[in-house]
């Protein structure tokens, strides 16, 4: 027996796929791990725009969510970025360890 993936199925693998991301974010002490974790926090949100755009049949949800894919673009390229040079001058990927920044 088949059944049809409804909105709903969506939406709820949005959630659990945020919940993964958050809890990535709260309980992991790397630097690496929290980006990628706000990635899927991300791809979570792009899920339900394009689920509900479809279920209204507007295409504004896809429109939407190609603009969080530029942004989340923007935002691990820049990321990447300073996570490779604080841990080339600091050592470490561990926010807590890092108390200072210097110029």
């Amino acid at each position: 027996m088949i059944t049809e993936i409804t909105t709903t199925h969506w939406i709820v693998l949005a959630a659990v796929l945020f919940g993964i991301g958050l809890l990535g974010v709260l309980a992991r002490r790397n630097a690496l791990v929290i980006l990628l974790s706000v990635e899927l926090m991300l791809n979570a949100a792009n899920l339900v725009f394009v689920a509900l755009g479809h279920h209204l049949g507007d295409v504004q949800g896809q429109v939407i969510a190609m603009v969080v894919m530029a942004i989340a673009a923007a935002e691990a390229t820049v990321g990447l970025a300073v996570i490779v040079l604080v841990s080339r001058t600091c050592r470490t990927l561990n926010p807590d360890e890092l108390t200072e920044l210097k110029g």
